[in-house]
């Protein structure tokens, strides 16, 4: 049963061409370009009208070893957490990856940060991705510019909004490295 979970996971992930909205909410991946989402930069987002409860502090965090997410099995290690949530919440987890600030205009504009990485797809170009929406807890803290290359690190977290749940990292440190890592990932 577990197998088949995961099988449909990576299913969803590899079918790009399909509704990207919807695959980006339930596999948890970011499209760069799915309908309504559109590139924002870190100074317009509008910090304050953004209401997302984390159920996990990064202040309340176990003192459990981090969890590295590594560029060779960078999608299935992320979707083996999004697969079984409850085995990670709460835990550090620390991840590379291309910085991206998008402001969804369907629902309510509010400003949305993601560490992702690219993924294959059936279509030439960006057809997945994988990876973490990011949080400070602290609205004062700042975001790299859009396409930077970062190191995140933070607790993972999951927030309600318009009903369903989202993971995220409620971040402890997010840095700009200068060396990129590979953009595009199979595994």
């Amino acid at each position: 049963m577990k197998y088949g979970i995961i099988a449909l996971a990576a299913a969803l992930l590899l079918s790009g061409c399909e509704n990207k909205k919807a695959a980006a909410k339930i596999s948890g991946t970011v499209p760069g370009y799915a309908a309504g989402l559109s590139v924002a930069s870190p100074a317009e987002a509008d910090r304050e009208n953004r209401k997302t409860p984390l159920l996990v502090s990064a202040k309340k965090a176990n003192e459990e070893k981090v969890i590295e997410i590594k560029e060779k099995m960078f999608i299935a290690q992320t979707n083996e957490i999004y697969l079984n949530p409850e085995d990670y919440l709460g835990k550090t987890l620390k991840l590379e990856g291309i910085f991206q600030a998008q402001k969804d205009y369907t629902l309510n504009g509010n400003p949305y940060y993601f560490v992702i990485r690219n993924g294959p797809g059936c279509c030439p170009g960006i057809d997945s991705s994988a990876g973490f929406e990011v949080l400070w807890e602290n609205p004062e803290e700042t975001y790299p510019n859009p396409n930077d290359w970062v190191e995140a690190v933070g607790v993972l977290s999951q927030y309600e909004e318009d009903g369903y749940p989202y993971l995220c990292l409620s971040l402890t440190s997010l840095k700009t490295l200068d060396t990129r890592g590979a953009e595009f990932v199979t595994q």
